[in-house]
């Protein structure tokens, strides 16, 4: 069973950038896709992106466009959100996920459907 890593949360100024890692803790299989969630406290956990297995496709809620990058190197077994003009309102909790490629990105944006998640980093913008 596979299980994910996040790191390189922390404290930024609003408009900063940082770089989040993901990598897997186990065995890694081909055909996953990664995706990126967010949860502060007393709100929804909310979906960020998602990237598929060969790196070559990403879809991004709105909120994000513009801002968040996904990017995978697979050699490395690591996969990136790096983040861009941050906000306040960016400040959560960020997990990534993986589970096998449904078919769709449309399957792809409910956290209940994921099979491995990583442990959270924190990310706090300041205004």
């Amino acid at each position: 069973q596979v299980q994910l890593v996040e790191s390189g949360g922390g404290l930024v100024q609003a408009g900063g950038s940082l770089r989040l890692s993901c990598v897997p803790s186990g065995r890694t299989f081909t055909d996953y896709v990664t995706a990126w969630f967010r949860q502060a406290p007393g709100r929804e956990r909310e979906f960020v992106g998602v990237i598929n297995w060969s790196g070559r496709n990403t879809y991004y809620t709105e909120s994000v466009k513009g801002r968040f990058t996904i990017s995978r190197d697979n050699a490395k077994n690591t996969v990136w959100l790096q983040m861009n003009s941050l906000k306040p309102e960016d400040t959560a909790i960020y997990y990534c996920a993986a589970k096998y490629y449904p078919g769709s990105f449309l399957g792809t944006l409910s956290g209940a459907t994921y099979d491995y998640w990583g442990q959270g980093t924190q990310v706090t913008v300041s205004s």
